[in-house]
């Protein structure tokens, strides 16, 4: 019997072992999450990444949220203008460019928790039911909205809504001893790209374009015809501060100056073959004198509109360098009203410059931080602190040298004006003393203000109400530190923002800029080119440029 069981022991010890081998295997492929298919199928590595979380973490885990904070983490992996836009954000994101919103039809500010009306917008819902300027808005839809539930995000929520729909709103008028209550029907409220147009002297005219949305060129349209009615000689195009939008409505805004057959833009990148984009000799303003103003602010189709005008020698550029956007993106939108903007291409002046400024992977913070970079560096106050890339000359029509690798070099450098600046003025404004005032002041003298409906002559009205001496009184109250010396030195910066802003508050944007504009050290520089017939560029004497079609150079 004994030596029966030793000839079984093998074939015992056999069975276990494969035994133990299936077990392992079963065990083994059940808790690792299936980790062959996953390192052989990488592509498909994030979702089942998030399926094993979702299966087998130790904590439950809403992977949703997950997602939504992953996505833009991936795409900043990329370039730092691909990005992700939650479904909640995507209609803020867009309305701005769509060219119109459905609201109410007010500009608000937030004062001591509560929303002030500053203007009431013309034609508009809330102007047909009666709301004024310096109206309070205390309740919404019968319920007190005061206090610290009152943020702007909140406010733009409950005001905001589908066209046709309704809000009603409790208000407090100053004077009235009742809450006055009104019913809006919301309503499609524009969101004008122009922000003025008007004829500087009798001579020249002056557009401001803050953004490149889908109404942008017909805004600019109705701008050119009322100042061509006016007899106008000469044009500044002002793209200071405009961040860009549509490369398309850039595009319109350059066919109107150009003559036909000429090179606008062109975009190219790994999956989007060279695409040209050319004037067609429509443009009914081809002969035009022409000045761009341009600053670090303007960016992308800001840079499409001011490059297409320098490379073919069309007009001159004047103020500082611009921001250096040069990467094209793609919305695409998702099933759950999310989207992104992925970068696609990336977009050359006619010359072949990509204007877009160098950036590494990994050093997001960097790029973010180049403005306060070139600042320090002096790039705003002198030209000479702003360095060219010599490896990346290319030429204009005319054969004048202009530079690749970040922006758009102005023909005209302005630096930014600094005159007059102090720390107490630094401190006013950056602390938002300045608005806090002279929304004050406008809401307790609106009945006064009316009387005045030019900007020249409410200004010739505020230069009789010692205001910087009321000012600086207020501020201390709210624990500024009054500094009379400095004070002074600051005098023409706290007068041009404290009458500014009450003409911007009793007189709107247009008349707020005209104001502005009569001390604009740019814009003044732009009139004397114009003045001077000098706004189309010349060629050089000796013209540097080689093949039309090849216009870059390389340099030793």
């Amino acid at each position: 019997m004994k030596n029966n069981n030793k000839q079984f022991m093998p074939f015992l010890l056999a069975v276990c072992l494969v035994a133990g081998i299936a077990i392992g295997t079963f065990y083994a492929n059940h808790f690792s999450g299936n980790k062959l298919g996953i390192i052989n199928t990488s592509s498909n590595k994030l979702s089942a990444l998030l399926h094993i979380i979702d299966d087998q973490y130790v904590d439950t885990v809403n992977i949703s949220e997950l997602v939504e904070e992953a996505m833009p983490q991936i795409l900043s992996e990329l370039d730092p203008h691909s990005s992700y836009i939650p479904a909640k954000d995507l209609e803020t994101v867009t309305a701005d460019l769509k060219g119109s919103f459905s609201g109410i039809g007010i500009q608000f500010t937030i004062q001591d928790d509560t929303i002030h009306v500053n203007n009431v917008i013309q034609g508009g819902p809330s102007e047909k039911v009666g709301l004024m300027a310096g109206d309070r808005i205390i309740e919404i839809d019968d319920s007190a909205f005061v206090g610290k539930i009152v943020t702007n995000e909140e406010s733009m929520k409950r005001l905001k809504g589908p066209k046709g729909s309704k809000v009603k709103l409790g208000i407090y008028r100053p004077g009235e001893k009742e809450t006055l209550h009104f019913t809006v029907v919301r309503g499609d409220i524009p969101v004008k790209s122009v922000d003025a147009a008007y004829m500087v002297n009798d001579k020249f005219g002056y557009i401001r374009v803050n953004k490149f949305g889908e109404t942008t060129y017909p805004e600019l349209l109705i701008a050119l015809a009322k100042l061509n009615q006016e007899n106008c000689k000469g044009l500044i195009i002002d793209l200071r501060g405009n961040t860009g939008g549509y490369m398309a409505a850039a595009i319109q805004m350059v066919n109107e100056f150009l003559p036909n057959n000429r090179l606008i833009v062109y975009t190219q990148g790994r999956k989007s073959p060279r695409e040209n984009y050319s004037s067609n000799g429509t443009g009914s303003n081809q002969d035009m004198p022409l000045v761009v103003l341009v600053d670090e602010g303007s960016a992308s189709a800001s840079e499409i509109f001011a490059g297409a005008i320098q490379d073919n020698d069309r007009g001159t550029i004047i103020g500082r360098r611009s921001f250096g956007k040069g990467l094209v993106q793609q919305p695409i939108e998702f099933s759950d009203g999310s989207a992104i903007r992925l970068t696609i291409a990336r977009y050359y002046t006619p010359s072949g410059r990509c204007i877009q400024k160098p950036y590494e992977k990994g050093k997001e913070d960097e790029y973010e931080l180049d403005l306060l970079t070139r600042y320090e560096h002096g790039e705003f106050f002198s030209a000479d602190s702003i360095k060219q890339n010599k490896n990346e000359i290319y030429y204009t029509s005319l054969g004048r040298p202009v530079y690749g690798g970040g922006g758009i070099m102005p023909d005209i450098f302005v630096p930014q004006d600094t005159a007059g600046m102090t720390s107490y003025f630094r401190m006013a404004a950056n602390k938002g003393l300045l608005i806090r005032y002279t929304f004050d002041y406008t809401d307790h003298n609106r009945q006064k203000l009316q009387e005045y409906d030019s900007a020249e002559k409410l200004e010739a009205y505020l230069k009789t109400q010692n205001l910087l001496y009321q000012f600086a009184t207020w501020a201390e109250k709210k624990g500024l530190k009054r500094r009379n010396n400095l004070m002074m030195k600051s005098r023409e910066l706290f007068e041009l923002s404290l009458y500014g802003n009450i003409i911007y508050n009793m007189l709107g944007m247009e008349a707020y800029i005209e104001f502005l504009n009569e001390t604009d050290k740019t814009v003044l520089k732009a009139l004397e080119v114009l003045e001077k017939e000098e706004s189309f560029p010349q060629a050089p004497d000796e013209p540097n440029a080689p093949e039309k079609n090849d216009r870059k150079a390389t340099a030793a």
